[in-house]
């Protein structure tokens, strides 16, 4: 028998790393196309370059444009910027490349700790190897290669090797301080949200360490030598970031209950292990065109909670692992609390699976180990599933890859602009070196970080039925030149609601920048 048939899992590794390699080289080739949450974060980065404070928005100030007002970003952590900013200057690439080499070693660094932490806590080889292909099977695996997902991608980098932290530690010394000091402080670096998992993991090694212990006191001074570094380290995160402003923690609009509440939460082991919220154009928190109704979508929400409770119910019962039976309850009803509180409390998180990405992570042992134990029937129905979905993801990457290489354009930063079009991008750039008082604003917050010397605008989009924030849109005052970017579509009553918004500017002058795109220049003070 050949060393391949004796260790499957080395051939499923081998694989596995060259199509992350590759994928990895053609990213640096095509870079990715930018989500608005890290489009924040490099707006930071750019009024830090400008010679802003760190982690300080500088933007024009609403009550008078021609001052700037400054605010410390906590809604984001800084990882998001800063690790793409690390790889930007040790290696001389653009912005663009720079988050193409991150997502790229984020993905092998994810793939590696999942691995390793999937064969500490007591699954073969084999069984860990093949948890891998599943969990690449997932469209949020290859979202990234299609745009920068910032803290997403980030937090899957670190996950695994902080779960492996919480399996390898055996007593209480000086290594475990460390371990629960650094750990903290590293995930939120990379994304706030890892605080909850921060805290169900501790509870976990705790649990851990302590099974073997007698009595409650045991318990406790165990327990101190969990607490009190992560005291220490959560307390270093609110005084010297959190403090500083808000974040979607702080936001609420009041209690409210809904089926979807709670059934939410409970639905996500299928939801994100399976990708359904991404195939459905995400069920509660749309981001394509709806495939479903409020109440049919509410409907599936319930129906799958009903389904993932059975199958971590079966989880729990088929896994004889007192390590992952642990690891997969805590995390689950503990992101049940987290999150079921939050949509009580209208909190500003949104229900997108993708905040969820670990428990359909975690599922994937057990269910790999399950499936492993039914009859061929089953193991090749599973087979399909995970084949459809497979395929469901990489005709979203391929497509993705069309888009970034053929259609968006490239300005300095090296980002692929999937909202303007090359021409009209180019001239935003000739005005951008023309001008060094002006101000320009987008209502696409990727394409504002080609201005390299003005100062920029970001709005919001506005929807087809026109409702906008006038506190969000209205800037008094005047400074200078200014450039409205809008596309072509605002014709009419949006562009008539963009331009009220500068009330101390007249004269506004309209020319195409190409087929899809319109400028509205004003340079007199009304």
């Amino acid at each position: 028998m050949s060393a391949n048939q004796k260790s499957p899992h080395k051939t499923i590794l081998i694989i596995i790393s060259v199509v992350v390699v590759l994928l990895g080289v053609l990213l640096v080739l095509i870079p990715p196309a930018l989500f608005p949450d890290p489009a924040n974060g490099f707006h930071v980065l750019r009024c830090m370059q400008l010679g802003g404070p760190f982690n300080t928005m500088v933007a024009p100030d609403q009550s008078d444009i021609a001052q700037n007002y400054t605010e410390f970003i906590t809604w984001w952590a800084p990882g998001q910027y800063l690790v793409p900013y690390f790889f930007k200057l040790i290696a001389g690439v653009n912005t663009g490349q720079a988050m193409a080499i991150t997502v790229a070693l984020a993905q092998l660094c994810g793939l590696a700790g999942f691995y390793s932490f999937f064969k500490k806590i007591g699954f073969t080889p084999t069984i860990s190897a093949l948890s891998l292909l599943f969990i690449i099977c997932q469209v949020a695996f290859f979202v990234p290669y299609v745009f920068y997902t910032g803290g997403e991608v980030l937090l899957f980098a670190f996950e695994g090797w902080f779960l492996y932290g919480c399996v390898a530690l055996q007593k209480q010394d000086w290594k475990l301080l460390l371990f629960v000091l650094l750990s903290g402080w590293m995930g939120f670096f990379f994304k706030s949200s890892f605080l909850w998992m921060y805290i169900a993991g501790l509870f976990c090694l705790w649990a851990r360490l302590s099974l073997s212990s007698q009595g409650i006191v045991e318990w406790l001074k165990k327990g101190l030598w969990i607490g009190v570094p992560a005291a220490l380290s959560l307390a270093a995160i609110y005084i010297l970031f959190l403090s500083k402003g808000q974040s979607p923690a702080t936001v609420s609009k009041g209690f409210k209950l809904t089926t979807a509440t709670f059934s939410f939460p409970l639905s996500t082991p299928l939801l994100s292990g399976f990708s359904l919220d991404d195939f459905f154009h995400g069920l509660l928190y749309n981001f394509g065109k709806p495939m479903f109704s409020h109440f049919w979508s509410v409907a599936i929400v319930f129906s799958l909670a009903i389904l993932s409770l059975l199958l971590i119910w079966t989880l729990i019962k088929s896994v004889h692992n007192n390590n992952y039976r642990l690891f997969i309850f805590v995390f689950y009803f503990g992101a049940l609390l987290f999150f079921g509180f939050a949509y009580l409390k209208q909190l500003n998180i949104s229900y997108e699976a993708r905040h969820f990405r670990i428990i359909g992570i975690l599922i994937a042992p057990g269910l790999i180990y399950v499936v492993s134990r039914l009859k061929r029937g089953y193991q090749l129905a599973f087979t399909v599933v995970c084949l459809g979905i497979a395929g469901y993801s990489v005709n979203y990457v391929i497509k993705g890859y069309n888009i970034n290489q053929n259609q968006s354009a490239k300005g300095t930063t090296g980002i692929s602009q999937i909202n303007i079009d090359q021409q009209s991008l180019n001239a935003i750039m000739k005005l951008d070196r023309e001008n060094k008082d002006a101000t320009f604003v987008f209502i696409a917050n990727d394409v504002s970080l080609e201005v390299m010397h003005n100062r920029v605008i970001n709005l919001s989009p506005i929807g087809d039925d026109y409702k906008i924030d006038i506190d969000d849109y209205k800037y008094d005052g005047f400074a200078g030149p200014l450039f409205i970017i809008l596309p072509e579509t605002y014709n009419g009553p949006k562009e008539k609601l963009v331009m009220k918004s500068f009330p101390g500017y007249t004269g506004f002058n309209l020319s195409m920048l190409s087929d899809k795109y319109v400028l509205y220049e004003a340079r007199m003070k009304r």
